[in-house]
């Protein structure tokens, strides 16, 4: 695809989860499809007629094992948060229909336990999860996504 096809491209409407420890910490994973050190926090694709809030728990879900009734949404950023794709990817992922995602984040408070993270779900995406403090987030994600960590973090970090 050339750079003027993929400019004409929509974004895919996404959601981003910062789940948050007691400790203040949030929850990485390293995406299960990279070899390389390619961290991130639970995001994904909203469902046609889904309401952004419900799709953030149900992925939570999904990557994670993290049920409703251990998080409490704290906040959510005010605008949707757009990022493009590294062009050579566009083709590859969602079938080439979207030059990157636009995504609504929400932090969430996790409640629960370390024993009820479960990253072994029916569709696994993470390999394996850890805590980081805020400060080592941007730095342990993809490259391409960390203007959007960056946009997130300045805009939740005050209430974690």
């Amino acid at each position: 695809m050339t750079p003027d096809e993929i400019a004409k491209l929509p974004y895919r409407p996404c959601v981003g989860v910062m789940l948050a420890n007691a400790a203040g910490e949030v929850f990485v994973g390293q995406r299960i499809d990279n070899p390389g050190p390619a961290w991130q926090m639970p995001q994904g694709g909203v469902d046609q007629g889904e309401e952004p809030r419900a799709a953030a728990l149900r992925e939570l879900r999904e990557e994670t094992g993290v049920t409703a009734d251990k998080v409490e949404i704290v906040a959510e950023t005010e605008a949707w948060v757009p990022y493009d794709l590294p062009h050579d990817l566009v083709p590859k992922l969602w079938k080439g229909r979207f030059r990157g995602q636009e995504q609504k984040w929400f932090l969430m408070r996790f409640t629960g336990t370390d024993a009820d993270i479960d990253i072994a779900t029916d569709h696994p995406e993470f390999s394996r999860w850890r805590w980081l403090p805020p400060s080592q987030l941007v730095d342990a994600i993809v490259p391409f996504k960390r203007d959007v960590y960056r946009a997130v973090l300045a805009e939740l970090k005050g209430h974690i």
